[in-house]
């Protein structure tokens, strides 16, 4: 019998790679299954919802629940539906970021002057012009939030710069820094996954590819953290960290070994 009863688990390096399953990860998707432990993927990637994942798995056999799955642009958006309701929102971000937040009844505004609060994220269209309107968006004490730390994306054939690069640049601008990141690895990401899986810590496992995000995630919040290499952590980067996995595994296929 497993000591788990719940499991947080990383997409993008852990279970996918661009759009791409990675190899024999289905063997451990099943073997979480198998062994009675409750499923919530959770990505940082702020530009997919909570209905991607499901369909991406599907074809190779693995039903996936939309209540099951979580992104930083979901929980961004819940965050400022709850919290900033009917505030304008100035978002740094994607098309499909703002239809997520659209979804969630959260409302947008184009212009940085009449911003109530600033949202920073992913943006493959972010330009000198971009920032320059950030900069008028941040002025004041305006609200000023980020959908995730991620600098760093993994796709097939290397690396792109991510959300993380962005936040950091209107941080600079701005001469602020972010009021708090929703994603992974904050305490509302904690606790909204907690709330999904209604899970106690001590027996919930957190799977990824990231120290800084999941790893991290995990140790603050009392679980089990397991590292994977298949993403963007090389072993130099494990020798040096102050945040420490308590498992490391080549795959989240070799996760059936800690059940």
């Amino acid at each position: 019998m497993t000591d788990y009863e719940a499991a947080i688990l990383d997409v993008d390096g852990t279970i996918v790679r661009g759009e791409e399953l990675l190899p024999n990860v289905t063997d451990g998707l099943h073997a979480l299954e198998d062994a009675g432990i409750d499923r919530l993927l959770f990505s940082n990637n702020p530009t997919r919802g909570s209905d991607h994942y499901g369909e991406t798995l599907e074809p190779h056999g693995l039903e996936v629940d939309p209540n099951a799955v979580l992104t930083s642009g979901t929980v961004s958006a819940e965050y400022l539906a709850t919290n900033h309701p009917d505030e304008r929102v100035y978002l740094v971000g994607s098309d499909r970021l703002e239809a997520i937040l659209e979804d969630a009844a959260v409302e947008l505004t184009d212009d940085p002057e009449a911003a109530e609060v600033v949202l920073g994220s992913f943006d493959k269209e972010f330009s000198y012009g971009t920032l320059w309107e950030s900069l008028r968006a941040l002025e004041g004490d305006v609200p000023f939030y980020g959908t995730d730390p991620d600098t760093t994306i993994p796709i097939d054939g290397g690396l792109i710069p991510g959300s993380g690069a962005i936040i950091a640049a209107m941080e600079a601008v701005a001469d602020r820094e972010a009021d708090s990141i929703l994603g992974k690895p904050s305490s509302i990401a904690a606790a909204t996954a907690m709330n999904r899986l209604e899970s106690d810590p001590e027996r919930t496992l957190v799977v990824g590819d990231r120290l800084n995000t999941d790893i991290a995630l995990g140790e603050q919040a009392g679980m089990t953290t397991v590292l994977v290499r298949t993403g963007v952590t090389e072993q130099a980067d494990l020798e040096t960290a102050t945040v420490q996995p308590d498992h490391v595994l080549d795959s989240l296929a070799e996760i059936e070994t800690l059940l």
